[in-house]
């Protein structure tokens, strides 16, 4: 699937999406609190229909979506909490509204493969925030919370999750799949889920995923990969995450990442029944950017990233090691199709493939792609050098034609 450009997708809805602030609805009132709806919150009441009105009222397809405070307790439900947005016009929301949870628990009750607590976008959305909001589940349902905005001509898009728990569903901790751009998930915990912690993914009429920012989350102990990016979804940064004791990888990308920054990758692939078995903390594929990133693993772990790139990965400050049963561990394992690996001042064991030109520039000196055909050879002006098959240094003014082109250079 080849990448998508999000705002080249805008124009077939320009109309509804090109809004004013208010769009025509009311500014949002102070937050509301959730006990007038008739919340008790003792962890043993069936409080299904009173969160079913709290949501509904949240996002009210009268045109008074507003903020609603939910106090601390434990919230059980015996159903999923389920809500359509109207269509567009009717149902677009441009002003702040969601929940505001204090230290509040969603406890599931039910067995299915529905999700929790689940949003399905028909129109646009800015502003939502979620906050302070735990859901537990029993491991018997499906996602935590799902968001879906996959209807050409719609949008969810600045919005902010904050301080959020989802642990122990059945299925993934949180699923973000469609237009949904342009957001915040700041120290949030997705772990111990049955499946995985988070997964973003394009959605279906050609919607985006991209531009969304995880600031100091934890995705860990889940059971199959922490973080998931499927389907096209590229356009992601974290910053401070960490990524620990998941089943599986990490973090797999399969069509690359923006940015990963500062970000730990421990002891993965817990599936895994022995080191040999495991596998590195990232799996990626196509390019992506590396800043400040380690790894560390005393199990299955191979080392921080193993990936096959097609176009450019950039790696910049990043560690690699291991000990005990990953005595071995070490930072990267890089393979591709033509692609270019730069890495800068990074530590570990570093394995690739013939199809991927390395550059490396640490405390050993600077190490280029070696190869006539490499794309990214020692220039000097307009002089080129390279390797050649017998371990002879040459050079060639301009691209050589070959192995054996241009000159020998030394004895």
């Amino acid at each position: 699937m080849m990448p998508i450009a999000r705002r080249s997708l805008f124009a077939g809805g320009a109309a509804a999406f090109a809004l004013p602030l208010n769009a025509g609805q009311p500014a949002a009132a102070v937050p509301i609190d959730a006990t007038e709806f008739g919340l008790v919150g003792d962890g043993v009441a069936d409080e299904t229909e009173t969160l079913q009105a709290v949501l509904e009222a949240a996002f009210d397809r009268g045109g008074l979506a507003r903020l609603i405070r939910i106090p601390a307790g434990r919230y059980r439900v015996t159903r999923p909490l389920f809500l359509k947005t109207a269509s567009r016009p009717e149902g677009n929301i441009t002003q702040p509204a969601g929940l505001l949870a204090d230290g509040a628990t969603i406890v599931s009750d039910f067995e299915g493969d529905a999700p929790v607590l689940t949003l399905e976008v028909e129109a646009t959305l800015r502003f939502v925030r979620i906050e302070g909001l735990a859901v537990r589940g029993n491991g018997g349902e499906g996602a935590g919370i799902r968001i879906s905005c996959q209807k050409r001509g719609t949008y969810f898009y600045n919005f902010s999750f904050r301080d959020c728990i989802v642990e122990n569903c059945g299925g993934s901790g949180l699923e973000l799949i469609g237009n949904i751009f342009e957001g915040q998930i700041s120290n949030c915990y997705f772990r111990d889920n049955h499946r995985h912690g988070a997964y973003f993914a394009h959605g279906a009429e050609d919607t985006v995923f991209s531009a969304v920012h995880c600031f100091g989350c934890v995705f860990g102990g889940n059971g199959g990969i922490g973080l998931l990016m499927k389907h096209g979804a590229t356009d992601v940064s974290c910053y401070g995450c960490y990524f620990l004791l998941n089943g599986s990888f990490g973090l797999s990308a399969d069509h690359g990442i923006s940015l990963l920054s500062h970000c730990g990758f421990e002891n993965n692939h817990q599936a895994a029944s022995r080191f040999d078995d495991g596998d590195y903390g990232i799996r990626l594929f196509i390019g992506g950017t590396l800043v400040g990133c380690t790894a560390y693993s005393i199990y299955h772990q191979h080392g921080l990233v193993r990936a096959y790139i097609a176009n450019q990965l950039t790696m910049v400050g990043c560690q690699g090691a291991g000990s005990g049963d990953a005595a071995s561990a070490g930072l990267a394992d890089l393979d591709g199709d033509e692609g270019t690996a730069t890495l800068i001042g990074c530590h570990g064991k570093v394995q690739y493939g013939d199809g991927i030109a390395v550059n490396k520039i640490g405390r050993t000196g600077l190490s280029v792609g070696g190869d006539w055909d490499s794309p990214n050879q020692l220039r000097l002006g307009r002089y080129r050098l390279w390797v050649d098959s017998d371990g002879q240094l040459r050079m060639a003014n301009g691209r050589p034609d070959g192995d054996k082109d241009g000159a020998v250079v030394g004895s």
